[in-house]
């Protein structure tokens, strides 16, 4: 069996730092895809449905700032993003398959085997799996997260050797980077129980996600075993590039 990667998109990284799904970024992925997959199977987790409802309707009327509007926008929204996904990638000969998941599917034994079976018919298959929380049935990636835990779970489940965080920022720093200019970035991380010190958080108003969830997404590798890279999907090919420690990021490594 090949080693398994699972990526986790953030919405920052699908916007490419706008209001709006950049088309170009999920090319770019997909081309990343295609060059490894000879090598890897890789398994996404992908934001950014609520982020796509808006690119299609009017939310003039709607309350931002209230679950179930949120829950609305993305039940409009994550069919249309999966079919987003489908055409660019498409243009690559790869097939995508949509994995809905909520938090208690990974407490229940019978789910999570179901759901690794699954995951394993469609890689053998040649179909790239594409994991988000069923936002419509529950509410903790639109208040928490931004999908992080969830990456961490899926990582988790699959017994991937890897979880690659795409955030739109180049990894943990000994301060905020936004706020301090001599911030420096640390580029390995053994110990989890000492870094909380570096986390400062500030609001960039596309993602739910911050420091901590991704320190908390690393806990959950950590006992398992796998390694995180945490890496700034804004560059191209940061999915290869990191692979091949071509640019800058963070690797949590429980060993």
């Amino acid at each position: 069996m090949k080693p398994r990667i699972v990526v986790k998109i953030g919405t920052s990284t699908l916007t490419a730092g706008t209001k709006l799904i950049s088309r170009g970024k999920i090319e770019n992925i997909g081309r990343q895809i295609l060059a490894l997959r000879d090598q890897y199977d890789i398994i996404l987790v992908s934001s950014g449905a609520v982020a796509t409802a808006k690119q299609f309707i009017n939310i003039n009327g709607l309350k931002n700032n209230m679950v179930h509007s949120k829950q609305a926008l993305s039940a409009i929204g994550q069919p249309k993003l999966l079919q987003i996904y489908a055409e660019c990638f498409g243009d690559f000969d790869l097939k995508v398959a949509q994995c809905l998941m909520t938090y208690k599917d990974f407490d229940n034994e019978e789910s999570r085997k179901n759901t690794r079976n699954t995951v394993d018919e469609l890689l053998n298959h040649g179909f790239i799996p594409i994991f988000n929380e069923n936002d419509t049935v529950a509410v903790e990636e639109l208040i928490l997260g931004d999908n992080d835990k969830l990456s961490a779970l899926v990582a988790s489940l699959v017994e991937a050797n890897l979880l690659i965080i795409a955030s739109d920022i180049e990894g943990l720093f000994t301060k905020n980077p936004n706020l301090h200019e001599d911030a420096e970035l640390i580029p390995v991380v053994h110990d989890l129980s000492n870094i909380n010190q570096f986390i400062e958080e500030r609001e960039n108003g596309l993602g739910t996600g911050g420091m901590t969830s991704k320190i908390s997404a690393a806990k959950i590798c950590f006992e398992k075993g796998i390694e995180v890279y945490l890496v700034n999907g804004a560059r191209s090919n940061f999915i290869q590039r990191s692979l091949n420690k071509e640019i800058r990021f963070t690797r949590f490594s429980p060993k």
